[in-house]
């Protein structure tokens, strides 16, 4: 075996491990939540994209710091599914068949739909935040950004990744979306690129706050082996 299939195997040895089984039993019925994510989101681009179904998924899904807050968390969930009008619909196609399809098979779907809302929530309050600072801080944002139309399934996306990195221990592919993100921004300094960042931060406290409960448990696991019979 090469270095390079050693470094393979050790980098997604496990993920592999924990897509191929479900994937090889169901195939595509493995992952029916990303499934119909995918279909929900082609139907929401093709409403979006004509006359009287523009309005619609506007109100339902689209997401700006300047509407009120709760009617920014109300829209939220469906934001995840209504395609950036900037990108290409095949891109998030793409994106949620891949990661939101790995992340069920790992994950299960609710638990999914959970990290990528929270990714994508994240990024939602993250994008007030900023606005509040405003362009002189350096986590701050425009003023004109409070009307940009937020949505699409990017941010969740990232989120995803780099969760499933650190629960299977491929670390430096959740490094390599980190950095890629990081210069994103760098490169271009924009709403989204931001979110992204905010997305990351949110799902690496969870990240932090579950390898702190696991290492709270081995350690009552250990405590709890070494402990002396009971004598009866």
């Amino acid at each position: 075996m090469t270095t390079l299939a050693r470094w393979a195997r050790a980098e997604w040895g496990a993920l592999y491990a924990a897509v191929r089984g479900p994937l090889a039993e169901r195939r595509w019925r493995a992952a029916p939540m990303a499934v119909a994510a995918v279909c929900l989101t082609a139907v929401l681009h093709v409403a979006h994209n004509q006359a009287w179904g523009y309005r619609i998924v506007q109100n339902a899904g689209g997401v700006r710091a300047e509407d009120p807050l709760w009617l920014a968390l109300l829209r939220t969930p469906l934001s995840l599914f209504v395609p950036a009008l900037d990108l290409p619909v095949w891109g998030a196609l793409v994106q949620i068949l891949l990661v939101f399809g790995i992340a069920e098979l790992c994950l299960g779907p609710w638990r999914t739909l959970a990290l990528a809302y929270v990714a994508t929530l994240a990024g939602t309050l993250y994008a007030r935040l900023g606005i509040w600072l405003g362009p002189d801080s350096p986590l701050g944002l425009p003023a004109s950004d409070a009307r940009v139309v937020d949505t699409g399934p990017s941010a969740a996306v990232v989120g995803l990744a780099v969760f499933l990195g650190w629960r299977h221990r491929a670390y430096v592919t959740a490094s390599v979306v980190i950095v890629a993100m990081v210069v994103e921004v760098a490169l271009k300094e924009n709403l989204a690129g931001k979110e992204h960042l905010a997305a990351i931060v949110a799902v690496l406290v969870l990240c932090a706050v579950g390898e702190l409960r696991q290492r709270r448990s081995r350690d009552r696991a250990g405590s709890g082996s070494g402990a002396p019979p009971i004598q009866s």
